[in-house]
């Protein structure tokens, strides 16, 4: 759909028809291959290949969309709730290399996930889980306050965990 920043004039006739919402920073359209009536898409205006190449900001004006969206999504569709859901990166199921929200409409007893019909398992507590906790707690008080991997992290004042083992 969007092409180096830009729309394809294939897709701009169907982002036109089938707009949702528009602002200076993000828009909403109608997923052309929707999972359920009503599956919708907050797309930034600018290009960004996955989230975590995706400024804050630009990720704080697109979630900030989300109950005014999503509330009226949920009401046109006569639906219960919705999955808000980022796949990020390849092997996650991203296929537009573009950064996106879905906004997935559900209703109750749909079943629209397999996994819904597998039981979870209760969390170990044990070594395992408490080496992994201690791993990304690691990993985050690593994180600079200008910096991440991707170079787009900004923590402001107030932000980030002050976690830590004790």
């Amino acid at each position: 759909m969007l092409i180096r920043g830009s729309l394809s004039m294939e897709h701009a006739s169907f982002v036109g028809l089938y707009a949702l919402y528009e602002d200076d920073a993000c828009l909403c359209i109608l997923d052309s291959n929707p999972l359920s009536r009503g599956h919708s898409l907050i797309i930034p205006k600018s290009h960004f290949s996955s989230l975590d190449a995706t400024p804050p900001s630009v990720i704080a004006a697109m979630c900030s969309k989300v109950p005014l969206i999503s509330s009226a999504i949920v009401k046109a569709t006569g639906s219960d709730s919705f999955n808000l859901l980022v796949n990020n990166g390849a092997a996650a199921g991203q296929v537009i290399f573009h950064t996106h929200i879905h906004i997935i409409p559900r209703k109750e007893q749909d079943c629209l996930w397999a996994s819904e019909s597998l039981r979870r398992q209760s969390l170990k507590l044990d070594q395992e889980a408490s080496r992994l906790a201690d791993l990304v707690r690691e990993q985050l008080s690593s994180v600079s306050p200008s910096s991440s991997s991707s170079g787009n992290s900004e923590v402001s004042e107030g932000e980030g965990s002050s976690l830590s083992r004790s």
